[in-house]
């Protein structure tokens, strides 16, 4: 095997590719990335590791097919030092030789006929645009559980009906959901699948800018799920596909509904989430045309702060835990945001208001917020 690659591009691959490399593997081999260079000028770059399958693949000036296994972390390593200057590849025996200008690397090779066979993807089930999908995962993944002891809720749950897809997490004290629209191969095409989250999460975030992501699913008994876009693609073992029927929980008859401005109430949430401790809640007091937020840490120091919002309904005094209250606003882009609850130890919903120019009528088949919708439970005020 020889061929010669620009560095930049080699990183990124290579990087994308070692992103799935055990860091204590359970076989040798697993710890190996396998680079494989075709006659077509194709290089392919790939780690697995029995539950996740990274590939990228990039042009490159092949002078001698072949293909090799070799040590992936060390490999990332080196091409992310070397200089600015095309990188030669090369097999001589039981090595492979790496060249960058004046650095060259020996790097000895593990045995590629041990490597485990990749995964193939199911069938294309459908696209949405890289910048929505990542979005939207984002948006969602803050909520995922952290308890491996509840697999279920360490993951992603992703719906789809026809041309509309959810992608929901939930950690059983609050709930991150997001409703886009996206591009069926299959216009009837339905699916429920739960994806690991940082596995999804690392995946969405790498994806290169511009790129259209295609999701690989045949939508029933599915084990696997493909994700793939702008020459690099990832395969996933999913997660038990039982799930909490998050979506009738997004609804109600909201007794309270504010709405404020999101960055000014973001600021002051962190700005009062200085003097709690942990464990400790900020309290919302919200009246008509304004919102009294406060927090204390015992004896030692108090913060109080009061925001203009527009404010139907009840008068309502309600708390959170600040990072899950910021979590939520994270995932609000637009100017306003809104907030509806039914009292203070019921969940309240979060979501975003599309911005719309000033005088500007709606109409009644305006969407009422973004599609993200968040559910907090507060804490339990004591006095």
């Amino acid at each position: 095997m020889e061929f010669r690659v620009d560095r930049q591009t080699l990183a990124e691959a290579v990087a994308w590719a070692a992103r799935t490399l055990p860091a204590r593997p359970a076989l040798p081999v697993l710890a190996g990335m396998l680079v494989e260079a075709t006659a077509d000028g194709g290089l392919a770059l790939a780690g697995f590791d029995y539950e996740v399958s990274a590939r990228a693949r990039i042009d490159a000036d092949v002078a001698e097919p072949g293909r090799a296994l070799v040590p992936g972390r060390l490999l990332a390593e080196i091409v992310r030092n070397l200089p600015a200057q095309p990188v030669e590849f090369a097999t001589k025996g039981a090595e492979v030789v790496v060249r960058c200008g004046p650095a060259e690397f020996g790097l000895l090779t593990l045995p590629v006929e041990d490597y485990p066979t990749l995964p193939e993807a199911p069938a294309r089930a459908g696209t949405v645009p890289g910048e929505l999908f990542a979005a939207a995962v984002a948006q969602v993944v803050p909520a995922a559980g952290r308890d491996d002891t509840l697999p279920m809720l360490t993951g992603v749950r992703i719906d789809i009906d026809g041309d509309t897809m959810w992608l929901a997490c939930t950690d059983r004290y609050r709930i991150a959901a997001r409703e886009l629209t996206w591009s069926p191969t299959e216009p009837g095409f339905t699916a429920g699948v739960v994806v690991p989250a940082r596995t999804l999460a690392d995946t969405a975030k790498a994806i290169r800018p511009g790129a259209e992501v295609a999701l690989d699913l045949t939508g029933a008994a599915d084990t696997l799920i493909g994700v793939s876009g702008g020459g690099r693609s990832m395969t996933s073992r999913l997660l038990d596909d039982q799930y909490i029927n998050y979506r009738s929980r997004l609804t109600g008859d909201w007794t309270s509904v504010a709405e404020i401005r999101t960055a000014p109430f973001v600021e002051a949430i962190k700005r009062a989430a200085l003097v709690t401790e942990r464990g400790t809640p900020i309290r919302l007091a919200f009246t008509a045309g304004e919102v009294r937020i406060r927090a204390a840490s015992g004896d030692s120091a108090r913060a109080n702060e009061s925001l203009g919002v527009e404010l139907s309904g009840d008068d309502i005094d309600i708390a959170f835990a600040p990072q899950y209250l910021l979590d939520g606003l994270a995932g609000i882009d637009t100017e306003y945001a809104r907030l509806e609850c039914t009292g203070p130890t019921k969940a309240a919903l979060l979501t975003g208001i599309p911005d719309r120019k000033d005088g500007e009528d709606p109409g009644p088949d305006a969407p009422s917020d973004t599609g993200f919708r968040y559910l907090a439970m507060p804490v339990r005020l004591t006095s």
